[in-house]
């Protein structure tokens, strides 16, 4: 587990911009958030040092690409053994279907966001790739009818920038 970093209100600042837009230029990144290029630089720099920026990635929306039909399946697996769930997670991860995975606690083991063509495509894929491993105890699924999603990580009250995203 990595070690919590210190962040003031204008890391936050930064944070808040590069979430909306990773594709801000340094010199625009630092005008909004009123630093000099060079001390931008130097904090993008340090926040990815930190393992706070974990990488900058497009958006994809699966319906434009063919695949309108998402569901989230709960998953549980027996034994429920680091072994089995890791066996498991790469097993998941590895299919072109899914989105994500989240290894949970409570009624399911695990939740798996997929994205995929159509109800066919989804039977297929629950039957043929989730419920034929032996270590599937049950699993369900649910038609997700709309994702709205933050993309957002926001600052605490008492660290929250003072000065706002300048409008476009």
């Amino acid at each position: 587990m990595r070690e919590q970093a210190e962040l003031d209100s204008v890391d936050w600042h930064i944070l808040e911009e590069l979430q909306n837009d990773a594709t801000l230029p340094n010199r625009a990144l630092a005008e909004i958030v009123g630093l000099a290029p060079s001390s931008c630089l130097q904090r993008v720099r340090r926040l990815r040092e930190l393992g706070v920026i974990t990488g900058c990635h497009a958006v994809v929306d699966p319906a434009t690409t063919g695949l309108p039909l998402e569901a989230v399946v709960a998953v549980n697996v027996r034994p429920h053994t680091r072994p089995v769930v890791a066996a498991f997670r790469a097993f998941v991860m590895a299919q072109a279907e899914t989105r994500a995975v989240f290894h949970v606690s409570g009624q399911a083991d695990f939740l798996i966001h997929i994205a995929v063509a159509d109800s066919t495509h989804l039977q297929a894929f629950l039957m043929d790739k989730i419920a034929s491993r032996t270590e599937v105890r049950n699993l369900t699924s649910s038609v997700v009818l709309e994702r709205v999603e933050t993309r957002a990580l926001t600052p605490p009250a008492n660290l929250r920038p003072t000065h706002r995203r300048r409008k476009a």
